[in-house]
């Protein structure tokens, strides 16, 4: 199986030529414009499974760097990379054992410095994730730490002495399974780990702990990384007094065992505002850097994330639509009560997957994720994209021998694992699907002699070609990524919203149904469609109203004078 050649600048010229026509007639407009995270599309990979270079089965940087030509096609303009360091893998990365290196099974250092010059050549970002709330218990911190309980590094983590009766000090739960409490007999103390025992918890109220964190983070900043996307934001702080979790009086047997108990006090606490505007500090010393932060949390409670000033994430990441009920009254509200909930100032950002959640077309099926991809690529904020959802990877159902996700061995039989939204990229109809020429790490899905790259770019209606359509206007169009966001009134299956700025104009119209539907915006609204999901109607002149189809989407550039803000 042939690999793509290692990036020389050849290869790309048509999407290339594209871009810097872009940034040459927008360069004035962007100059007043937000920030590049604000009109900008992320993409996320997930390393292990996006191109193997070496032959290992197991994806790394070469193989990214040799697959940006994608990434520009596509018309994403940031690249996030879930962790590479330095690991016993237990968790697939987030025990991070040595936060300034990089993992053998991924490249080299320098292989990583050739990835990011050569990324930011092509105009692309480079986001890494930050795992600061907790390390691979084989990390020399930790290793330091449970030495003897007066090791300088000791109160580094979070240690308690058992209760009476020799157990954990309290009832908190892991979010993997079981008590968050994992005893060490050479010290005769428990340790805290939010997630696996091989990932103990980092104690935030230690201010060493901060400053060896923001350490970390300026040696990535100055090697040209353009940001960090933090894990689990939410967990830093726990609650000081130690006091016992209450219960979910809505949890039931067969639900999730972490969801037993309300964790209000080890998630979420108003001290970790203080925390996050110590990173941001730390990204505010750099120039066009954002921070981004992971936190599963109603759209009301996410609006704190933001900072009292603005001085905590820049993008708290909004994971709404993951778990929305998908009608269209539902995601109405869903929307409205998002930006009703934002801080003057706040940046707003949307997700529909990533390497934790069922795919989106595994979720609404294969016509509603296209409908799902124009929702997401034309709502006002920042768009994440995970890899694989712009040609419709589904999730892959991996035999029980298969299992590499600890969540998934810990607690079985509940749906919890992850490993099969996180298969190898699906880039040809050669074996292993493009991704290496040996058995990889996952099975591939044995949908992608079908479902592929290579297969997708020479349909002119394919997933992927949709999901180019809605990037090349997006990116051609201001009121698509830094526009207001106009609410227009709708029933049934139907959703409608506007996108202005600098008046121009655009009506999206979504229907989320079975059943074709029509939209009356007023006879005075003309204009034509530049989009449609189903691919066949661009340039179609709309008059007043709007026709779809079952689970169809549109979107409507307006003639100039109208505006969607006076429709009916």
């Amino acid at each position: 199986m042939p690999l793509p050649p290692a990036w020389d600048g050849s290869g790309i010229g048509a999407a290339r030529a594209l871009r810097e026509t872009d940034v040459r007639e927008g360069q004035a407009e962007r100059d007043a414009a937000p920030l590049w995270w604000q009109s900008g599309v992320i993409y996320q990979v997930y390393p292990r499974s996006f191109q193997d270079s070496d032959g290992d089965g197991i994806g790394d940087l070469e193989g990214i760097r040799r697959r940006l030509d994608h990434l520009v096609d596509l018309g994403v303009d940031a690249l996030w990379i879930s962790p590479i360091y330095p690991s016993p893998m237990a968790d697939f990365g987030y025990d991070v054992a040595d936060y300034t290196g990089i993992h053998p099974l991924f490249g080299t250092m320098e292989d990583f410095d050739r990835l990011v010059a050569d990324a930011h050549r092509l105009g692309l970002r480079v986001i890494l994730d930050l795992v600061p709330n907790h390390t691979s218990d084989e990390h020399p911190w930790f290793r330091e730490a449970r030495s003897s309980r007066t090791s300088p590094k000791r109160d580094w983590y979070i240690w308690r002495d058992p209760a009476p009766d020799g157990g954990p000090p309290n009832n908190w739960l892991s979010e993997f399974g079981g008590s968050a409490w994992a005893f060490d007999p050479a010290t005769g103390r428990y340790y805290y780990h939010a997630f696996l025992d091989r990932q103990p918890d980092l104690n935030w109220r230690n201010p060493q702990v901060a400053e060896a964190i923001h350490a970390v983070m300026r040696f990535w900043l100055d090697r040209g990384v353009d940001g960090f996307r933090v894990d689990v934001i939410w967990h830093l702080m726990k609650d000081a007094a130690f006091r016992d979790n209450p219960p979910d009086e809505d949890w039931r047997e067969g639900m999730n065992p972490y969801r037993r108990l309300k964790p209000v006090h080890t998630t979420d606490l108003e001290e970790v505002h203080g925390v996050i505007a110590g990173l941001r500090q730390v990204m505010d010393a750099y120039d066009d850097r954002v921070l981004i932060g992971e936190i599963y949390l109603p759209v009301e409670r996410l609006a704190a994330y933001y900072g009292a000033n603005l001085d905590g994430a820049h993008l708290p990441f909004n994971f709404a639509l993951l778990e929305a009920e998908w009608n269209a009254r539902a995601l109405a509200d869903l929307i409205a009560r998002y930006e009703g909930s934002l801080p003057e100032g706040g940046w707003p950002n949307w997700v529909l997957g990533n390497h934790d959640r069922p795919r989106v077309a595994t979720r609404l099926g294969p016509d509603q994720a296209r409908v799902a991809a124009m929702l997401l690529l034309t709502l006002r904020g920042t768009p994440t994209l995970y890899y694989g959802d712009e040609i419709g990877m589904t999730n892959v159902s991996i035999p029980p021998e298969r299992v590499q996700d600890p969540w998934e061995k810990n607690v079985p039989g509940l749906g919890l694992g992850r490993d099969g939204v996180r298969t190898p990229m699906q880039w040809d109809g050669s074996p292993h699907a493009g991704f290496s020429d040996v058995e990889p790490w996952l099975p591939v899905d044995e949908a992608f002699s079908e479902v592929n790259v290579a297969q997708q770019r020479a349909e002119p209606h394919s997933m992927l070609e949709l999901h180019r359509e809605l990037l090349r206007l997006r990116r051609a169009h201001a009121a698509l990524s830094i526009g207001a966001y106009v609410p227009v009134a709708a029933s049934g299956d139907l959703l409608l919203y506007g996108r202005e700025h600098a008046g121009e104009c655009f009506l999206v119209a979504l229907n989320v149904g079975d059943d074709p539907a029509i939209a009356s915006i007023g006879a005075e609204f003309l204009g034509h469609v530049a989009v449609s999901t189903l691919g066949d109607r661009t340039d179609d002149r709309v008059a007043g109203e709007v026709a779809l189809r079952p689970n169809e989407g549109i979107v409507v550039l307006l003639d100039k004078h109208d505006s969607v803000s006076h429709a009916r």
